[in-house]
């Protein structure tokens, strides 16, 4: 534990970057407990970005937990106080919910009929979807916050300090915003509404607010108990204030309001905790993901796919810089997983800190059984037929003798996933050409090669020969990938394709109708010898262009 700890405290892996500053701040606080928080809006459905939220925090807390003893706790809280501002077009019975427009979340009427209140469906989900992928954390309902009195201290500060947190706030804001802004939003006492109307007082001693309503009529309110609520931007800054928070992450999208929420904490009495603020994602055509307009991947879409390992791996790396989220990026996802579970074992103490999948599995990293990469049981979709994974077994027990599904649960789930990926994505796409005069040449060459022992070696000869090697020629064993990469690599030189990738290129887009593809040899031994031959005699004749 000493040197794990030790090596933690010099790892530039981002999560133990976050926990050593953490802890600085901990420290010179003298505090006993940590409390990591994450926000949620119960308007929608948990997305994929939830799913990164909180991931990505735990990840820092179970870093702060190899540098430090100091107990942790995760607070996910949900803003379910807040007035619903429009009707989802995603759930049933919306005639209900326009009837209910302006009450909180807790107090409109569920659509789907199961639950006390759409927010408490909204809840329910967040917390089933959390439980799901074996998230630590504690349940915080903002309705239940305020209306039990948690809130109250804080609320009172904010009435005593209205004017110093609206001279916050109205630096922020447009004139014509600022003619009717207030922090407080009162709950209206007969309809239950949250109100968003300019305040007439407030009173620091007696801690109440006076305002008319939409009708004209004055009231006066407690801000404590439930009866208001905060704008979100100072609710920020009170939360924080009101539960000692030490870290909370956030979207690039709330950067230019963290000076806003720091101060406002300030003002209510507490310390501004750490921030730690993630890129956004972007979608196949470089644009903002956005919940409303359904573009990038949703989390069941991804886990259709892959695995959630594989989602967790792209979720670590490089938070703070704006990635694709589509689903061309899945399968190379996949593979690099698996790569770095490959290499965990043979890296030092530093290396596996540094490396993606110690944090993926908070330290508890599991053996690859993935003997065959996911782009290469892709391409064997593609090209075996097989509309299942048991298909693909046949293959993969040819390349693999001693894989079984049993063995090699990971390679098992993949074969599923390749088939599903495939007829989707891959299928749908596919191009094939037919090959060009020097093309075919080289095709039959290939074809010839690795049907006969003897062509394979002279054409392999003869490449050294070009080269001026004198390297020996190598051990003929048609199960071996790079005995078949060799093969391939010397009909390319020895046909005369420059750069290399040219020669690829065709074997890709005459024989997978794809522009990319793998490492060829790999694919021989996998597809099998006889098999690729009559791939290659098909895509001769014209069937695959056909």
């Amino acid at each position: 534990m000493t040197d794990l700890r030790d090596a933690a405290m010099t790892s530039k892996a981002w999560p133990f970057e976050e926990a050593r500053a953490l802890l600085k701040r901990v420290q010179e606080q003298g505090k006993t407990e940590v409390l990591f928080e994450t926000g949620y809006g119960p308007s929608g459905l948990p997305h994929i970005g939830t799913f990164g939220e909180v991931l990505r925090t735990t990840m820092i807390r179970r870093a702060f937990e190899v540098i430090s003893d100091i107990p942790t706790r995760l607070i996910c809280f949900s803003d379910d106080l807040d007035g619903m501002r429009k009707v989802p077009g995603n759930v049933p019975n919306r005639d209900k919910l326009a009837e209910a427009l302006q009450l909180p979340l807790t107090s409109v009427p569920d659509p789907f009929e199961e639950f006390e209140s759409f927010g408490h469906h909204n809840n329910a989900m967040l917390r089933r979807f959390l439980d799901t992928f074996g998230f630590e954390y504690e349940f915080y309902s903002a309705t239940e916050f305020y209306k039990s009195g948690r809130f109250d201290a804080v609320l009172k500060r904010a009435a005593e300090r209205y004017d110093e947190i609206m001279k916050v706030m109205l630096k922020s804001l447009r004139e014509e915003r600022q003619q009717t802004y207030s922090i407080f939003l009162p709950l209206h006492p007969e309809t239950g509404r949250v109100l968003y109307v300019p305040m007439k007082h407030v009173d620091p001693v007696n801690h109440t607010i006076t305002f008319d309503d939409e009708d004209g009529r004055e009231w006066t309110l407690p801000v404590t108990g439930g009866n208001v609520k905060l704008q979100w931007k100072p609710d920020f800054g009170a939360r924080w204030a009101a539960l000692d928070v030490d870290f909370e992450m956030y979207g690039k999208d709330h950067s230019t309001n963290t000076p806003i929420y720091d101060r406002i904490c300030e003002i209510l009495g507490g310390r501004a905790p750490n921030h730690f603020t993630y890129e956004l994602f972007l979608d196949e055509n470089g644009q903002k993901i956005s919940k409303s307009s359904g573009n990038g991947v949703s989390i069941d879409e991804w886990l259709t796919y892959a695995s959630t390992e594989s989602l967790s791996y792209f979720m670590y790396l490089k938070p703070k810089t704006a990635k694709r989220l589509h689903f061309d990026i899945i399968p190379k996802m996949v593979d690099e997983y698996h790569q770095q579970l490959r290499a965990y074992p043979g890296q030092d103490i530093a290396g596996q800190l540094n490396n993606p999948v110690h944090h993926v599995h908070q330290g508890e990293v599991p053996a690859s059984t993935m003997v065959v990469p996911f782009a290469m049981l892709l391409n064997l979709a593609s090209v075996s037929g097989a509309t299942d994974k048991a298909g693909l077994w046949t293959y993969i027990n040819r390349y693999a003798p001693d894989a079984s599904p049993e063995a090699n649960p990971d390679l098992d789930a993949a074969a599923g996933f390749a088939i599903r990926y495939y007829e989707d994505f891959v299928k749908p796409n596919r191009q094939f050409r037919l090959p060009d005069d020097k093309e075919r040449a080289a095709l039959i060459e290939l074809r010839d090669a690795i049907r006969d022992e003897a062509k394979a070696l002279d054409v392999i000869a003869r490449k050294n020969a070009e080269a001026g090697s004198d390297e020996p020629l190598p051990q003929v064993n048609w199960q071996d990938e790079e005995f078949l990469q060799s093969i391939v690599f010397a009909v390319g030189k020895d046909h005369g394709f420059e750069p290399l990738r040219a020669w690829f290129s065709c074997l890709y887009e005459v024989l997978l109708g794809a522009t990319q593809g793998p490492r060829f040899g790999g694919f021989i031994a996998l597809y099998g010898i006889d098999e690729t031959a009559a791939l290659i005699d098909s895509a001769l004749a014209g069937e695959l262009a056909g």
